[in-house]
């Protein structure tokens, strides 16, 4: 069949046409011919990512999906308020955290001055003293700003003291008052973190749902599976698994289903791939509401979520570009319908005051984030912005699909609790962060300021920076080596070395060139590039550079001829380490000692090629 004769082309207008431009581009780049190509040769530009979804490069009415019911109607995929204002748009949410009650009150109060409107408060170990949670939430107006609780094992002593203060506390409409008290034991337990029981859970739960405000006991943080190295499905599938202990537990305990299921809200990762977020935002409620849907309350579907920008794709390194990852972040939350977003501060991957900035300024930064987003780009005067575009609405599809059939394998294995106290789920997860770290560590996934375009001009961070921490985060085995370079630095006063040479004109070694310098940077290796050399000048370059290690950069055809004397000169020089950049078939002929160590190549384990190479270099 000719390239464009497919019938389903014919049903979109111009489609023929773009299908033979791509044909055309793509054997340009291939260097064969467009006949040689697929039928569909778009194909090729196919994503497929970690939940096994494909990304089409291109979405047309083909793919056009049935409309959704609209926002605040089963299955809740636009979202869960029908009615929600348009001039305030999603909740802005603010971790707030310290010991002492007065300055966190007063903390809160400017925080609700300045753009936040809903607090979540760390209690007990994660901040203010129970006892002090009265004085703490002074003056705040609940029926205003929502208020999530952070107390881990604190929770019932810290859901006592908030709802004896609710007691007093005068409104027209309870029902306006939104607390969520936080206890999460099922995934708090994933985790490994300090929580209640579950019986405490189903008991605070039970006592939640008597009152006269809207309070919801249980948070189902899917944030954990996130932070462990979860794809977007499985956070997703995870979440909805445990949630559904949660519905046995509590019926179990003589709720009714409806009681039950408003006694449950989820907290979310919101990452920088906005259309993931979007989608899975929107396919997390789909899900929901279907098992609200197969337990016999569809219109109690409707739990909140909470977003929370990825820890995970946080990074120390150049951690100013985590301004722009949060910002997208809370792009997608915003759009894909969460109910809270809350932004963690650009630099929380690093330990207070590391980058010399207060923690006024990164707060600030982050609620500023999500104002942007609010009151100058307007996002939150239209509900659903992302409804029927093609690509969204076949991407919350598919991403629904795969959740699904992730949280009916925990099902067949047992149910949450049971997957989990099996490995199931943590060996699923680990799967996924196995599969992660490795695009990431053969540079197929950058992560800008780390794998990609590192600066290595930054300040070395501190010991306390270099300790890890039970996030998965994308950068960390980058970040590794560039703590083996800044340890090299205080030891002998610079970083690790190589010398670039590059070979024959700039059109014929730029590009391999710029290639070498950015990878080994993001090693920690800093490079010294002299310029288009001629060989009887390499070696006196190379003695000037004092370097060990050398990269020559050129093209495959010069390569042929001047690769094997101009490792003779590095070697005559005293250089113990020569590299070529490039495929190790261009150097086929070449033997012994005119040979290089090694190759750089696009293809390559770049972390465990640059740990090998700081290990010669003695980092």
């Amino acid at each position: 069949m000719p390239i464009g004769s497919d019938p389903g082309a014919d049903t979109v207008p111009g489609y023929a046409a773009w299908r033979k431009g791509v044909a055309g581009v793509l054997a340009k780049s291939r260097k064969v011919e467009a006949s040689e190509l697929d039928d569909e040769p778009e194909r090729l530009l196919e994503v497929t990512n970690y939940d096994g979804v494909t990304v089409a490069p291109l979405y047309t009415r083909r793919d056009e999906l049935p409309e959704q019911p609209l926002p605040g109607r089963f299955p809740f995929v636009r979202g869960n308020e029908g009615t929600r204002d348009v001039h305030r748009g999603w909740h802005v949410s603010a971790r707030i955290g310290g010991t002492d009650p007065a300055a966190v009150n007063e903390e809160i109060l400017a925080a609700l001055e300045n753009g936040v409107s809903s607090v979540w408060l760390g209690v007990g170990e994660n901040g203010v003293p129970v006892a002090g949670l009265a004085d703490a939430l002074r003056g705040l107006l609940f029926e205003l700003a929502p208020l999530s609780l952070r107390a881990g094992a604190d929770t019932p002593a810290a859901a006592a003291q908030v709802l004896a203060l609710l007691a007093g506390y005068e409104v027209a409409d309870r029902s306006d008052i939104h607390v969520f008290l936080g206890a999460a034991p099922l995934t708090s337990r994933f985790a490994g973190v300090a929580d209640i029981d579950l019986d405490a859970a189903v008991e605070l739960a039970r006592t939640a749902a008597g009152r006269t405000e809207t309070v919801r006991a249980i948070t189902v943080s899917g944030t954990v599976f996130h932070n462990a190295g979860a794809s977007d499905a499985q956070e997703i599938g995870a979440a909805v698994a445990a949630g559904l202990d949660y519905l046995r537990a509590l019926t179990d305990a003589g709720l009714d289903i409806a009681d039950a299921l408003d006694q449950v809200s989820f907290q979310l990762a919101a990452t920088d791939d906005q259309f993931e977020t979007i989608a899975k935002f929107r396919a997390a409620r789909r899900l929901w509401a279907r098992v609200a849907h197969e337990a016999g309350a569809p219109d109690f579907g409707n739990a909140p979520q909470h977003a929370v920008t990825s820890e995970a794709m946080l990074s120390q390194r150049d951690p100013w570009v985590n301004m722009l990852r949060t910002t997208l972040a809370a792009f997608g939350a915003g759009v894909g319908g969460a109910d809270l977003v809350t932004v963690l501060p650009f630099d929380a991957a690093l330990p207070a005051g590391e980058l010399g900035v207060s923690q006024a300024f990164s707060e600030r930064m982050a609620r500023n984030t999500q104002l942007l987003l609010l009151e100058e780009s307007h996002l939150g005067h239209v509900q659903d912005p992302g409804a029927g575009s093609w690509h969204v609405e076949s991407l919350t599809a598919d991403v629904a699909g795969a959740a699904w059939a992730f949280m009916q394998e925990l099902e067949r294995a047992g149910g949450y609790l049971a997957a989990l106290e099996s490995g199931l789920l943590a060996e699923r997860i680990a799967d996924t962060r196995a599969r992660r770290e490795s695009d990431i560590a053969h540079r197929r996934t950058a992560v800008t300021g780390v794998n990609e375009f590192p600066n290595l001009a930054e300040e070395p961070l501190s010991e306390a920076a270099r300790e890890t921490n039970a996030v998965a985060r994308y950068g960390a085995a980058f970040e590794a080596l560039r703590n083996r370079s800044d340890a090299y630095l205080a030891a002998h006063g610079r970083r690790p070395r190589a010398l670039l040479v590059p070979l024959g004109p700039v059109a014929e070694h730029n590009v391999r060139v710029t290639f070498a310098a950015n990878v080994l940077a993001s090693g920690g290796i800093e490079t010294v590039n002299p310029g288009a050399l001629e060989t009887s000048a390499i070696g006196s370059a190379a003695t000037e550079s004092g370097a060990t290690m050398a990269v020559l950069c050129g093209s495959d055809a010069r390569y042929g001829t001047e690769a094997a004397p101009a490792v003779a000169q590095l070697r005559d020089a005293g250089v113990t380490t020569v590299l070529l950049a490039g495929p190790e078939k261009a150097v086929a002929e070449v033997s012994g000692t005119q040979r290089p160590d090694g190759f750089l190549t696009a293809r390559m384990d770049a972390v465990a090629t640059l740990s090998g190479l700081l290990e010669k270099l003695g980092a």
